[in-house]
């Protein structure tokens, strides 16, 4: 019987092919109608050796679905079976085999002979056989005109294997080609494929029509409730006049979903050529609830629990601008000092100064009663972060805070005026947990202190690296370096939360909270001028849901900002991940390994997220 197949997903050109398909029918044999209990069908399947191209037609056959998922009713069979004449030929074509074979009989009769509606009698037995005849290949593979600098996939060549899947991907990169350079309306206008049975091989010839280089016409906002319509647009920020670029599209789309005022964001193209050879687009959006409530808590032995709530809204004023409050309590019950008390806001208004820089201006109040030191201080910070890429972004602006101190040197005020500088490159495949790729934050900080405050610049630096292997890549290797320096003031010129100290959960698991500093000569221990933590660790996936992992982190803290002449420890233990939908819970337990202070003891952690 004659068949012709076109199949495309949505957005590609669609492939046509014109093959014959023999279907051996047995005949005189009577339908026989059974009373009794109902029981599965037996399927037996007679595929090709080959056996990715057997995985893949089980993987189609609709009939071998219904009968592993317990399915009795026969017209629902006999539904699938039909229906698998045209999905397992298709996946015979995208590996190349255009001289098919196929047979499904349901108890001895054809298949495509059943009627749609038949009796009620039971189905016994379906055996489904696919001789895939030869492999063809490809005798002619062109596609033109081409844009320059397109390129065609590799498969799809003189003498490769002639599958649809190559076909298919040629008419994609041809037309993407085109629609790269401006030509939004590429298409294929012509395929001409031809099948030589007796020599095996396939003659592909596609046309593409290019169509006029175009520029965006005027932009239109659809779905804008609360954020205003001409913001949105100056977030997409397609100029009209400009030529279009499906990649600046894209980037469109992710500026406006990055705004986190919207749930669902799309950019269309006008099926119509406007005047002077422009495109209107629409960008349709559909906008969140602009608030929002949340909390978060931890536990540790040293830290205690620490607790978190915070209120945000979207769209403070209209142009996809954001408010987050939130309010912290932490160290309660634990053994790291008194308990800490923080109330912080971060405001953030995307695309101020130009489509791919925002505003920010971040603030708080925090009490601080550490093991080493007391601190009240109040802080405020605006600025500009750029957002180069969905990767990289940077960030510059103003600082200024006010703090009073009580540590090993006394009581002191410190009042100090920064520019802060960050930059970040994010190349991991998950935030929550990672299991491929690497991180990096570099930060400067440049300040002038007044009062008891000196003046200098401190540096900071968080280097993360992931790597998956081993079956299904269930074990992953991770790593963490964490590096810290103050060049130009005393030690005693420097805000206590500002030196560093090292051991607890962000640093070095086993020891505990803040108890690697510099001793002064009287005992009494203070922050260092610089830092160093290495934590790596070992995650072994168990099953879907559970994960163990083992640890071992090291800190040196430093008087100096070179990190000579410091004192180092050192921790090591075994944790449990327990996978949820927003990240794995976190069950750590750490041990001391080697530093100053009582070696023995037992720390415990949880939380939310990998440690690192």
């Amino acid at each position: 019987m004659g068949t012709a197949l076109r199949s495309a997903p949505p957005g590609q050109p669609a492939i046509e092919l014109d093959v014959n398909v023999r279907m051996i029918t047995a005949a005189g044999l009577a339908l026989s109608i059974l009373v009794g209990p109902v029981w599965a069908a037996e399927l037996n399947m007679i595929l090709p050796r080959d056996d990715g191209l057997r995985d893949n037609l089980r993987a189609a056959s609709l009939t071998k679905t219904a009968v592993d998922e317990g399915e009795t009713e026969r017209r629902n069979l006999v539904a699938a079976t039909q229906a698998d004449y045209q999905r397992l030929l298709a996946v015979l074509f995208e590996a190349g085999y255009f001289s098919p074979v196929i047979t499904i009989q349901v108890d001895g009769v054809e298949a495509a002979s059943l009627p749609a509606v038949s009796a009620a009698a039971p189905v016994n037995q379906i055996v489904i056989t696919v001789e895939s005849g030869p492999q063809f290949l490809f005798r002619r593979a062109e596609i033109s005109p081409v844009a320059p600098g397109t390129e065609i996939p590799e498969a799809f060549r003189s003498g490769a294997i002639a599958g649809t899947a190559p076909i298919r991907q040629a008419a994609t990169a041809g037309v993407e080609g085109w629609r790269a350079v401006g030509h939004a309306k590429a298409d294929i206008a012509s395929q001409q494929i031809t099948a030589d049975h007796p020599a095996q091989r396939l003659d592909a010839r596609l046309t593409v029509e290019p169509g006029p280089r175009l520029q965006y016409g005027p932009t239109f906002v659809d779905g804008s409730e609360d954020v205003r319509a001409n913001h949105i647009q100056r977030i997409a920020n397609l100029r009209q006049g400009e030529v279009f670029d499906p990649e600046e599209v894209r980037a469109s789309a992710r500026r406006l979903q990055r705004t986190g005022a919207f749930s669902s964001v799309s950019i269309t193209e006008s099926e119509q050529i406007g005047p002077a050879n422009t495109l209107p687009m629409t960008v349709q959006v559909v906008e969140r609830l602009p608030r929002r409530i949340g909390f978060g808590a931890e536990v540790s032995t040293d830290d205690g629990l620490s607790t978190s709530a915070f209120w945000l809204h979207r769209n403070l004023t209209g142009y996809a601008d954001s408010l987050r409050i939130e309010g912290e309590v932490s160290g309660v019950g634990g053994s790291s000092g008194g308990a800490d008390y923080g109330i912080s806001f971060a405001y953030n208004r995307p695309s101020t100064f130009n489509p791919e820089t925002d505003l920010f201006v971040n603030g708080g109040i925090e009490s601080l009663d550490e093991p080493n030191f007391k601190t009240d201080r109040v802080y405020v910070e605006g600025g500009a972060r750029r957002i180069v890429s969905e990767r990289f972004q940077y960030s510059y602006g103003v600082g200024y805070e006010y703090s009073k101190d009580t540590d090993a040197f006394g009581e002191r005020t410190f009042s100090t005026l920064s520019v802060p500088l960050k930059a970040t490159y994010d190349r991991r495949n998950d935030a929550l947990n990672p299991s491929d790729g690497y991180y990096i934050e570099a930060g400067m900080r440049p300040f002038v202190g007044f009062q008891d405050a000196g003046s200098g610049v401190a540096f900071d630096a968080d280097l993360r690296g992931y790597r998956a292997f081993g079956n299904d890549d269930r074990t992953v290797l991770a790593a963490r370096l964490q590096l810290g320096s103050i060049v130009g003031p005393d030690i005693d010129e420097v805000p206590s939360h500002t030196l560093f100290f090292s051991g607890g959960g962000g640093s070095v698991r086993g020891q505990e909270f803040q108890s690697l500093g510099v001793a002064l000569p009287s005992g009494e221990l203070v922050g260092g001028r610089s830092f160093v933590g290495l934590s790596t660790e070992i995650r072994q996936q168990i099953t879907q849901s559970i994960g163990v992992v083992g640890f071992v982190d090291f800190g040196l803290v430093s008087p100096d900002s070179t990190f000579s002449g410091g004192d180092t420890h050192s921790g090591a233990g075994l944790g449990v991940r327990y996978n949820t939908g927003i990240g794995p819970i976190r069950f750590d337990i750490g041990v001391p390994l080697s530093g100053p202070g009582d070696p023995s003891g037992v720390e415990i952690y949880i939380g939310i997220g990998q440690a690192f």
